[in-house]
C-alpha cells in the first residue's frame, strides 16, 4: 500500500470510528476542564477541546456540555439522560406526556432552537419565560426583542419579547413561539401558554398529557 492509499484508509478509518457514537449522556464534571461523559453505554472522561469516540467536548459548564459530533452539534443537560448522537431528532409527533414530581411540578427536558433546557409548566406565565442567563447560553439575541415589563412580588421587572424558532419536547416540536427574556436566572425554562395553548390539555391525577391542536 502506497503513502496515499494509507492516508486514505487512516482518513477513512477515523471517520468510520467517529461516526460509530450513537449515544451521548453527560453525568458529571472533574473542575471545569474534563466532563464525564457514558458514550454509546460506556463511561469516559473527555477534556474540553478533547474527542474521544468521534465526541468533541467544545464547553463544559456545572449543568451542561456542548458536544460536537460529526457536523451536529448537541447541548447536554447534566443526568438528563441519553440524547442521540448522530442522525436528524425525530419530529412530527402529536402528544407529550409529562408526569409530576414529587413537588407536584411538572419537568422535563426539552429544546429551543436544538439546545437542550430543562422546562418547567407554568400555566400562569403567558409567554415562555426564562433568564438572561439561560438565554445567553441559548446564543438567543434577547437584546434586540420587544422590551416589556411583568409584575412580581417584588415590583415591576423589565423583559425582552422574544420569538423561538422552535421548541421541543420529545419528538414534538412547535415553530415560532413568544418568549419573555427576564434578568438574571430563572433556573428553569417556565413553559408558559404561548407553548400550552397549541395544545389541548388534559391532566389525569399526575399524569398531564398534551396533545397537539391541528
Amino acid at each position: 500500500m502506497n503513502l496515499i492509499s494509507t492516508a486514505v484508509a487512516t482518513v477513512l478509518g477515523a471517520a468510520a470510528f467517529a461516526a460509530a457514537a450513537q449515544t451521548v449522556t453527560f453525568n458529571g464534571h472533574i473542575g471545569m476542564e474534563k466532563a464525564l461523559l457514558v458514550i454509546d453505554g460506556e463511561p469516559l472522561t473527555v477534556s474540553v477541546g478533547s474527542a474521544v469516540r468521534g465526541v468533541r467536548l467544545l464547553a463544559l459548564s456545572s449543568t451542561h456540555a456542548d458536544v460536537e459530533v460529526g457536523a451536529a452539534r448537541r447541548t447536554l443537560a447534566l443526568g438528563a439522560g441519553a440524547v442521540r448522537a448522530v442522525g436528524p431528532a425525530r419530529t412530527g409527533g402529536n402528544e407529550i406526556v409529562l408526569t409530576a414530581g414529587s413537588n407536584g411540578h411538572f419537568r422535563t427536558i426539552g429544546q429551543i432552537n436544538g439546545r437542550s433546557v430543562e422546562f418547567m409548566v407554568d400555566t400562569g406565565a403567558s409567554l415562555v419565560s426564562l433568564g438572561q442567563v439561560e438565554a445567553d447560553r441559548l446564543g438567543l439575541d434577547y437584546r434586540n426583542g420587544v422590551p416589556g415589563t411583568a409584575r412580581t412580588a417584588n415590583g415591576s421587572v423589565p423583559l425582552r419579547v422574544i420569538v423561538l424558532s422552535a421548541v421541543r419536547i420529545g419528538d414534538v416540536e412547535v415553530a415560532n413561539v413568544e418568549a419573555a427574556v427576564h434578568p438574571g436566572s430563572l433556573g428553569v425554562v417556565l413553559l408558559g401558554n404561548s407553548f400550552l395553548t397549541r395544545f389541548q390539555m388534559r391532566r389525569e391525577n399526575d399524569v398531564m398529557r398534551l396533545e397537539k391542536r391541528n
